[in-house]
């Protein structure tokens, strides 16, 4: 007899698959997106809308601040020096990123921000395309209904600002992993989406010559005006060839020189670290910089974060990477300074770390093919061009990371 879980299952992501639009939804042979839905009220769907809004205009006000910095804080916020004068590059002052989303615990105190993944961020499939057809799927109302069509308005914005400060913006490529499935399809969806005249180069078709970005396409180089790349700054800086050659650096060299264009723009970059959390709350706690309704959404909003331990002997706290991705590098320790759970995965720990105030991801329990699984939910809220955009819900285990699970999400009643 058939499973009803896995025909159901079958149901929902099968055609997905075939089209080509969402073919991740297994990963490395693992259940990733689950045939479930949890539903969540629209008093509920508009907090977190508020939060991200709030939180967006918050970050963009610190990154102008930054961008005029001595090198010297950079540094300590994690900025590589190879990205130094890259990331000083202006490209629009109230939208320093195209594509960002805030991470988020609800807690009895309300959202909690834990990160902003504003540079490279993943689940826009999930959140924009496949919850739609989950919805339709469960017969509920999608809470991301329409929010697509913010992806090209962002994207035009974004050409249209490199476009006024003398950047030529007819060569478009958008760029990912060739091998990767996720980042490739997530590339490609965004290039469809984008409304954009342009093609996709894998990453390893990217060429450095003569002091301009290629891609090798065929037997020809073709040049590279404006780059979409679904790969990290901090990544691309230390990247060299065959030959030993720092190619990342050079790459970022032709970024602060004006000579290529990326998006998301090198500003977003400043915003991923996660010591920026730990600069704003210090500014906040000395009553710095902000005002009131900025302090409100600080207090509201974000968790205590230091560069030092000042929460060993008085409470729960969690350590982190700047640029940790996907939990990478994640400690939760108690009070006491006992370990309660540790990612296990070997990426981030050469990295700096922040400490941070540890709040409880809520428990519930979901559909597997394995039967009921009770996990712990996390909440990502896209912010796209400014605007607050659509959801996404993934459901793991204390420390979420990249094999937690995809959960769709719908409106009640």
């Amino acid at each position: 007899m058939a499973d009803p879980m896995k025909t159901s299952r079958e149901q929902l992501y099968g055609p997905m698959r075939e089209e080509g639009v969402f073919t991740w939804d297994r990963m490395y042979g693992e259940e990733y997106a689950l045939a479930d839905i949890h539903l969540i009220t629209r008093e509920f769907r508009r907090e977190l809308a508020d939060a991200t809004e709030r939180l967006g205009r918050l970050f963009a006000k610190v990154v102008p601040v930054l961008q005029q910095a001595e090198d010297a804080l950079l540094l300590e916020l994690g900025v590589p020096s190879q990205a130094l004068a890259a990331v000083r590059t202006v490209v629009s002052q109230n939208m320093p990123t195209i594509i960002g989303r805030f991470d988020f615990a609800q807690t009895d105190e309300g959202f909690k921000m834990l990160e902003y993944n504003s540079d490279t961020p993943t689940g826009i499939v999930e959140a924009f395309c496949v919850n739609g057809r989950a919805c339709r799927f469960f017969d509920r109302q999608d809470p991301n209904e329409g929010m697509n069509t913010q992806l090209a308005r962002a994207f035009g914005n974004v050409i249209e600002a490199y476009r006024r400060r003398g950047y030529p913006t007819e060569k478009i490529w958008f760029s990912s992993l060739d091998w990767h499935e996720e980042d490739k399809g997530t590339t490609l969806y965004l290039l469809r989406e984008s409304g954009l005249q342009a093609r996709f180069s894998p990453l390893e078709h990217l060429r450095v010559w003569n002091d301009r970005l290629y891609v090798l396409d065929g037997q020809e180089m073709q040049p590279v005006d404006v780059l979409y790349r679904l790969h990290a700054l901090e990544k691309l800086a230390e990247e060299q060839d065959e030959e030993g050659y720092q190619t990342g650096a050079h790459v970022l060299s032709l970024i602060a020189d004006r000579k290529l264009a990326i998006i998301n723009p090198p500003s977003a970059f400043l915003i991923q670290t996660k010591a920026l959390q730990a600069l704003i709350w210090n500014l906040h706690e000395q009553g710095q910089f902000f005002h009131d309704e900025e302090r409100d959404t600080i207090a509201r909003y974000m968790l205590p974060t230091y560069f030092e331990n000042r929460f060993l002997g008085r409470t729960d706290y969690v350590t982190k990477p700047v640029f940790g991705r996907e939990g990478g590098g994640v400690v939760l320790f108690d009070a006491d300074g006992g370990i309660a759970e540790k990612d296990q995965e070997d990426s981030y720990w050469e990295q700096q770390m922040i400490y941070q105030k540890r709040v409880e991801l809520p428990k519930i329990t979901v559909n597997t093919e394995a039967g009921a699984y009770d996990g712990r939910l996390l909440w990502g809220s896209f912010l796209i061009g400014g605007e607050p955009s659509a959801i996404v819900a993934r459901v793991g285990g204390p420390i979420t990371n990249n094999m937690s699970y995809y959960l769709p999400v719908g409106i009640k009643g």
